[in-house]
């Protein structure tokens, strides 16, 4: 098991990869403990949670609302949890968002942990402290920066997971790698039959590789007013396509980095056979979906994105696979582009 820690203002967590996650027993209290799961985990691994009251919920992004965290928070009063209680996720990225931002809110503030049992959550929604809800069909509006005690993430888990589920994930690692790992994409490019048998020894491998690197950022810029950006490679797009289409997380940010791949290649700031490489990959996974919205419904939907400032977004860009740089770039530029992209389709 290898312990990777974040260490940020005020708080440290533990991301803890490669271990096997019923030993989650021995990080908590022993007392005014809550877990949170979905009806899929509890299902799957019910019978081996740790003894406390257990709270399910539907799976998918319709249980991230507003309206449910009050529900939940009725819960915890009810159970009698006061400011020394502790919530357990267990689950993937949708349990982690609900559980941290309760845990964020609940009495100005409760400890909470992660059991991380999606490889998307692996890599990317249960590290960093970022937690949301969204707001009608914006994506994760309303949220908080919160850190985890600490996240365990058992490959193991990952053998259950449906195969669209896995793939979601796998764009998340993917996106990692273009971002800030050349080495990690040149391993992703290298390991084809591995990832897609879901080899537990290399899943470990990557997984820790891409929490390494996002720690290290999240360690930098945890309220992302800088570096931190540079994760939202492919979401600008994504996030539109992810809620206008009702597709997965990873494929739609899939698709986003498509999109952002080839708006970095117009500006010249990566070549032609960097290009090909990293859509080639995409491809391979069949991660890509068709790129059809409508000029209204991408303006709708990028005008309400959170990296929006004004008239400009901050949007990532690639300088080549593995380094990554935010430019503000008008709105309307941004929109032109996607319907250039989209005609030549």
């Amino acid at each position: 098991m290898e312990k990777i820690t974040i260490n940020t203002p005020g708080y440290r967590s533990e991301i803890l990869v490669g271990g096997r996650w019923e030993e989650v027993s021995g990080l908590l209290p022993e007392k005014g403990i809550v877990i949170i799961t979905d009806d899929n985990v509890s299902q799957l691994y019910g019978d081996r949670f740790p003894k406390a009251p257990v709270i399910s919920l539907s799976p998918g992004e319709e249980s991230k609302k507003l309206g449910i965290i009050e529900k939940l928070a009725e819960q915890l009063l009810e159970e009698g949890i006061d400011r020394t209680g502790f919530v357990l996720a267990i689950g993937g990225g949708v349990v982690c968002d609900i559980a941290g931002f309760l845990a964020s809110i609940y009495m100005r503030g409760i400890r909470c942990g992660y059991v991380s049992s999606t490889l998307l959550s692996q890599v990317d929604a249960s590290t960093g402290g970022k937690n949301g809800v969204n707001l009608g069909g914006t994506k994760n509006m309303l949220g908080t920066i919160r850190q985890p005690e600490f996240v365990i993430c058992d490959p193991s888990m990952l053998k259950t997971l449906p195969e669209q589920e896995y793939l979601s994930g796998l764009a998340e690692l993917i996106k990692t790698a273009i971002i800030g790992d050349k080495k990690l994409f040149e391993l992703i490019e290298g390991s084809f039959d591995e990832i897609v048998s879901r080899n537990s020894d290399l899943l470990t491998i990557l997984v820790a590789e891409s929490v390494r690197f996002k720690g290290s950022v999240v360690s930098e810029d945890e309220m992302e007013t800088g570096l931190r950006r540079i994760l939202n490679f492919g979401h600008t797009f994504g996030h539109a396509f992810e809620m206008q289409k009702a597709v997965k997380h990873g494929f739609a940010v899939a698709s986003g980095m498509e999109l952002a791949t080839e708006f970095s290649f117009e500006k010249r700031y990566i070549s032609l056979a960097e290009k090909a490489r990293i859509n080639n990959l995409l491809k391979r996974f069949k991660l890509i979906a068709n790129h059809d919205l409508s000029d209204d419904q991408m303006k709708k939907l990028v005008l309400h994105d959170k990296k929006k400032t004004g008239t400009d977004i901050h949007f990532v860009f690639i300088q080549g696979i593995g380094k990554a740089i935010v430019e503000k770039v008008p709105v309307g530029e941004v929109l032109e582009f996607y319907k250039r992209f989209r005609d030549k389709k």
